[in-house]
């Protein structure tokens, strides 16, 4: 069983991005503190704070910080766009950079000041079915699945619909269903967008491991990648999702995404609930 050091004082951040919102924990200069059962407790809407993912941020060796990133049912996530721009934020004020260098598990990634937004580089799209992963080689631009989605990986895997009208889809039921598709070995998140010009986009999402969320960072590349990939929007676009908007920008170094942070709240994790875990 995992253990959690009761005797540390676990300082916590609250923070969203176009309402995707996310518990931060900064752990430069100690072990990480994070464990399954106390990301699965904390995502707890009713016995712990509640989130759409949990980043720890990490002494590096080989970027300004490293990034860990957590679903709200105790599972990893790979990539998660608008914490790792919240982290970004926050780290910006601290030390009064413009730009910043933050290695996750997608590799490093470059953050940048963009007024009151900011901007990252979320790499290169994943379009090979062993990238994404798929469970077997099939046309990742036209899956076999009913709806015709797109395969993307973004250091996760998304599984992108297009649809006449985004809000009218029930995304309750039809998320959960697609996102254990035996197609997605490592289960996936899943997209419905509605193209309203080559330069508007309208998305939701379902995201694996935490359910319907307001944004994802990820979610809004992947569909980004999906939509010019079919030829249905320019290179550059606006999103809307139910929190908010993103731009995305697919260039040469990868895919970048702009949008708003907002800092809501600090805290600390008592005694009695790290005991209780």
């Amino acid at each position: 069983m995992e253990h959690v050091n009761t005797d540390e004082n676990i300082h916590f951040m609250k923070w969203h991005g176009a309402g995707n919102d996310f518990v931060m924990i900064d752990s430069r200069g100690r072990e990480a503190v994070v464990t399954r059962a106390l990301a699965a407790r904390l995502g707890d809407r009713n016995r712990g704070v509640g989130f759409d993912q949990l980043a720890e941020i990490r002494t590096s060796d080989a970027a300004d910080i490293d990034l860990d990133f957590w679903n709200a049912d105790g599972s990893r996530a790979g990539a998660c766009g608008n914490a790792t721009r919240c982290v970004a934020r926050y780290m910006m004020d601290q030390t009064g950079k413009t730009t910043l260098t933050i290695r996750t598990a997608r590799g490093i990634l470059e953050a940048r000041e963009d007024g009151d937004e900011v901007c990252i580089n979320m790499g290169q799209p994943q379009t090979h079915w062993s990238e994404v992963p798929l469970s077997k080689d099939v046309d990742t631009a036209h899956l076999p699945i009913k709806g015709d989605p797109v395969a993307v990986g973004m250091g996760n895997p998304h599984c992108v619909f297009f649809v006449d009208d985004a809000d009218s889809v029930d995304v309750a039921g039809v998320g959960p269903t697609i996102e254990t598709h035996p197609l997605f070995p490592e289960q996936t998140n899943v997209e419905f967008a509605t193209i309203r010009s080559r330069s508007d986009v309208r998305m939701r999402v379902w995201e694996r491991g935490t359910g319907i969320t307001l944004a994802c960072g990820s979610g809004a590349c992947a569909t980004a990648v999906a939509a010019h990939q079919r030829g249905l929007t320019d290179a550059k676009m606006r999103m809307e999702l139910d929190g908010g908007w993103l731009t995305l920008d697919i260039r040469d170094d990868g895919v970048w995404m702009t949008g708003p942070t907002a800092f809501v709240y600090a805290g600390q994790l008592t005694p009695a609930f790290l005991k209780s875990l």
